[in-house]
């Protein structure tokens, strides 16, 4: 079997945290921030955890 290649865009998006977590920035930050709330972009920055349901396909993504 050849080794499996890691998905570089994948890479890019999504960073593992120490303890093994999968992080990923929060959508809808990169246009029209004129037009969103000052409250809403605040809550939009930062990082959050990838969501249960999307962990395995991205883990296989990662070759994890």
């Amino acid at each position: 079997m050849p080794k499996q290649k890691t998905h570089t865009g994948t890479a890019k998006r999504v960073k593992v945290s120490a303890g093994g977590k999968l992080l990923r920035q929060q959508a809808g930050l990169r246009h029209k921030l004129e037009k969103k709330s000052s409250e809403l972009t605040r809550r939009l920055s930062g990082t959050t955890e990838v969501s249960s349901k999307d962990r395995r396909r991205v883990n296989r993504l990662l070759g994890r």
